[in-house]
């Protein structure tokens, strides 16, 4: 499919106090009056580095995608904030713009993010789609090389740092060109202050959905990689048996294969999201 860049309004909002560059693809024809779909993206990364998956789902879906406060074209945010208040401030968001209910899909720290508002706006929140992410606090670790590059905003920041290192963190079709990698995270994103990316490490500080995840009530589809040397698949696993709605699909790839490989897997959410709700699912 072509770019569907050319038809996303971008503009900055303000929804109590705290500012976010937000874009928004509206709805089309079959599409025009079902949920959009909100994109939370993975920890530094700016709503651009999504665009292949965009460009890969049906080009009248609604689309809603934002900067996390202090990342990417968004301001830093008055005060740090945890989770739960991010989420209840996205609700808060989406609602602004015009969305009683919405699906959500979450890539690596976004799939908390996604999965904590599956949670708070239960009622509002349709369908989850977790990506390449885990539960929190408590989940299988990253080799601690790895978890060492993820401390820091440098990969961000330095395209040919993010090369180097592509291979190690990311695995997939990124071991064979990491100059992909590079390319996804500079060629057109916004980094933003370096404060916002530790903003993002301190909101999961402590936190995991290991305790409610029995409690979520929507359709879930978990879609983890065999070659993620940053979520191990075996999280994604977790999650699918803990959810009581959920499906797993692994496919074969690495952390940021909803990108690389985002005409593979698009067909997968696109079956998921428009799949009909069973007979006697909960409302």
């Amino acid at each position: 499919m072509s770019s569907t860049a050319e038809r996303d309004r971008l503009r900055t909002l303000a929804v109590r106090g705290v500012s976010a560059r937000v874009s928004v693809r509206p709805g089309r024809g079959e599409y025009a009056d079902r949920p959009p779909l909100l994109l939370c993206n993975g920890i530094g990364a700016s709503l651009e580095a999504l665009q292949p998956l965009v460009d890969a789902l049906h080009p009248d879906r609604g689309v809603i995608r934002f900067d996390v406060p202090g990342v990417g074209g968004s301001p830093l945010p008055p005060v740090p904030y945890w989770l739960p208040g991010l989420s209840s401030w996205v609700t808060a968001l989406v609602a602004r713009l015009g969305h009683q209910e919405f699906d959500v899909l979450g890539l690596s720290w976004g799939g908390g993010l996604a999965q904590q508002l599956a949670l708070q706006s239960r009622r509002r929140v349709r369908r989850v789609v977790l990506v390449a992410t885990g539960t929190g606090s408590l989940m299988v670790p990253a080799h601690p090389s790895v978890l060492a590059r993820m401390m820091t905003p440098r990969r961000h920041r330095d395209p040919e740092y993010a090369a180097r290192i592509a291979a190690d963190i990311y695995g997939g079709t990124l071991r064979s060109d990491p100059s992909h990698a590079a390319h996804l995270l500079h060629a057109t994103t916004r980094a933003g202050p370096r404060r916002g990316y530790y903003y993002q490490l301190a909101a999961t500080t402590g936190w995991s959905s290991l305790p409610f995840l029995r409690f979520l009530t929507q359709p879930v589809l978990v879609l983890g990689g065999d070659d993620d040397p940053i979520i191990p698949l075996v999280n994604a696993k977790v999650l699918a048996r803990l959810i009581p709605r959920a499906q797993l699909h692994v496919y074969h790839g690495g952390h940021l294969g909803i990108l690389t490989e985002s005409d593979e897997l698009a067909p997968v959410l696109e079956q998921f999201l428009d799949a009909p709700e069973p007979p006697g699912a909960p409302a």
